[in-house]
């Protein structure tokens, strides 16, 4: 429940992976998919999002540029290591690594989103920021992993002022997804109880991305980087560093 760093070894070890969790989540969502990468000799960041991985009142202090900005430390440090550099997202993660893609296209060699958020139905960042002024907390929403027994450890409840800085980044983010040219690989699990599959139409219509590919997963729920269709993700997220990985 911390950030993880780890230098990889090897021919591979000059390129770096930053995985990024969901809002509410934790970097425990994406351990198992950093694990397979740092196996394998790759170099490995998981950080902990601002507001995370401490008590849910804390989103609700957070200001959404605080988010990218933490993946932004990452990537610098990683390019200061003289790293090539990937980020893969889960959900909101999926949001953050297309608002730092809008910015750092040409310093990312690729990017992986799981699941990502790009919006939310019916729900404008001003109505969020309406609800919040009465109501701070609602119902979790996390967890939805269809193996059971696991879980991703994140929050029991949805902070709602924090959701309303969220909504803020994405409506920003979507606006600007042309700005985005960084080659995609998308995941999108086809019974997501979390995110409906608007938000990966919208993605894959409105981004700048040549190539851009997406693979769906029919054994998964939303949190799929911990689900039965894990193993398709790790694998065809390897195939795709590889094939943006000059060989030597």
């Amino acid at each position: 429940m911390q950030d993880w760093r780890a230098v990889g070894k090897g021919a591979n070890a000059k390129i770096g992976i930053i995985l990024v969790h969901g809002y509410t989540g934790s970097p425990i969502a994406m351990r198992p998919w950093a694990e397979y990468f740092l196996q394998r000799g790759y170099s490995i960041s998981v950080p902990l999002l601002p507001g995370h991985g401490t008590r849910p009142e804390d989103l609700n202090m957070v200001k959404w540029p605080e988010w990218p900005a933490k993946v932004e430390e990452e990537l610098d440090w990683m390019h200061a290591q003289g790293m090539k550099v990937f980020i893969f997202g889960l959900s909101m993660g999926g949001g953050t690594t297309l608002n730092v893609s809008i910015k750092h296209s040409s310093s990312i060699a690729g990017i992986v989103l799981v699941n990502p958020m790009v919006h939310v139905k019916f729900i404008a960042p001003q109505i969020a920021w309406a609800v919040s002024r009465l109501q701070k907390m609602r119902k979790s929403v996390g967890d939805d992993i269809k193996r059971p027994g696991v879980t991703e450890h994140g929050y029991d409840s949805l902070p709602i002022v924090g959701l309303y800085q969220l909504l803020k980044m994405l409506s920003y983010t979507r606006k600007r997804l042309h700005d985005v040219t960084v080659p995609l690989l998308l995941f999108h699990s086809k019974d997501d109880h979390t995110l409906p599959v608007s938000n990966t139409e919208i993605i894959m219509a409105g981004i700048g991305s040549i190539p851009k590919q997406r693979i769906e997963l029919v054994n998964s729920f939303h949190v799929a980087t911990l689900d039965y269709d894990q193993e398709i993700i790790f694998e065809n997220s390897l195939i795709f560093v590889q094939s943006h990985t000059p060989q030597k």
